[in-house]
């Protein structure tokens, strides 16, 4: 189909959208595991769960977007590390319920093929794909002049991964008298970007080259477009040897919303004084003048993940996760609830 065609006249270009998936053919390939049937292309992605080990394990599936980050990366010019973003994401979603991921998909919209961005965005994915052994097993690629502004696009991720039954974690392993210890983030992940944009791009005026003091070098597209960590290389270890009872994944809600998901029966006391915010955050909320009760619910406040550890595993859990380079900390405890449902409430 030629650039003077009747479609390309409409404002969408057939042949520039096989032109960013062709150019990305090879790095997704390079994500294909032994579970993997068939190539790029087909109409579905064809994946078989026992040539990886998993033949009848239950299946675990997340849907999620990177959300307002998109408009940060459109500013910089940076879209490889928000492909990075929705597949850590999704990869940690099934993983607090004890999955291993196994494929991903992704679904790219934009205003005007350009392949360039969209190449760069599906490289992203299966960087990502690649670092945690997952495939990158599909995807779709959509042109939609009118509904989406040139230059604008969305960005998506779909992830199918495996649990057996009686590993699957549920928050039906949470009692009172556990640990909880806290892994850092990375920055804000993808989560809190509509506040921080509007705090930082428009009451203050910055722009993403900017670099203001409280970022000690690091430039502000540097600092938000931090790629979200992905946890899976760290844990799996641990779920393997059955030594976390819950996990929670701090992403929108933070950790009010997000740790009662696993609480039951429980309230979580959590000590915000026992690890320390890093300065985005602080910056965050001393120019947008957010109180502390909102700051928890919108950022994850530096914390990305949340273990649930009864007192005897604490000290192997942490050795695993020093030993991995990670920095952990105990920042509270599990009591029964006062109300019928589990909350999180502050010993500071």
């Amino acid at each position: 189909m030629s650039q003077t065609s009747r479609y390309a006249q409409a404002g969408v270009d057939i042949l520039k959208k096989y032109e960013a998936v062709d150019s990305a053919t090879r790095a997704i390939r390079s994500t294909f595991t032994p579970g993997v049937m068939g190539d790029v292309g087909l109409f579905g992605g064809l994946f078989d769960p026992a040539r990886v080990g998993c033949a009848g394990e239950v299946l675990v599936a997340s849907a999620d977007g990177v959300g307002t980050k998109l408009e940060v990366a459109q500013k910089a010019g940076i879209y490889d590390t928000v492909g990075q973003d929705i597949v850590n994401h999704c990869i940690n979603d099934i993983l607090v319920q004890g999955a291993r991921p196994l494929f991903f998909l992704d679904y790219i919209a934009v205003g005007k093929m350009e392949p360039p961005v969209v190449q760069a965005l599906i490289e992203g994915c299966a960087k990502a794909c690649r670092e945690s052994g997952v495939a990158l097993l599909g995807g779709e690629t959509a042109e939609m002049p009118g509904l989406y502004k040139v230059g604008d696009f969305d960005l998506a991720g779909f992830i199918v991964g495996s649990v057996r039954r009686e590993k699957i974690l549920d928050g039906s392993r949470v009692r009172p008298g556990q640990v909880l210890l806290a892994l850092e983030s990375s920055g804000l992940h993808t989560n809190g970007f509509s506040l921080a944009r509007r705090i930082l791009f428009g009451k203050l005026g910055l722009d993403p080259h900017s670099r203001p003091p409280q970022l000690a070098g690091r430039s502000l597209a540097e600092a938000l477009l931090a790629v979200h960590r992905s946890y899976y290389p760290i844990l799996w270890p641990l779920l393997e040897e059955n030594r976390l009872c819950a996990l929670a994944h701090i992403t929108g809600g933070g950790l009010i919303d997000n740790v009662p998901r696993v609480l039951g029966r429980c309230d979580a006391w959590i000590d915000r004084k026992s690890w320390q915010v890093p300065e985005l955050f602080r910056w965050l909320v001393q120019e947008g003048e957010v109180s502390a009760e909102e700051a928890y619910q919108v950022f994850n406040m530096g914390i990305g993940m949340v273990l649930f550890v009864e007192p005897a595993d604490e000290a192997a859990v942490r050795a695993s996760l020093e030993a991995r380079g990670e920095r952990v900390h105990r920042i509270g405890h599990t009591e029964a609830a006062r109300e019928a449902e589990g909350v999180v409430r502050w010993l500071s």
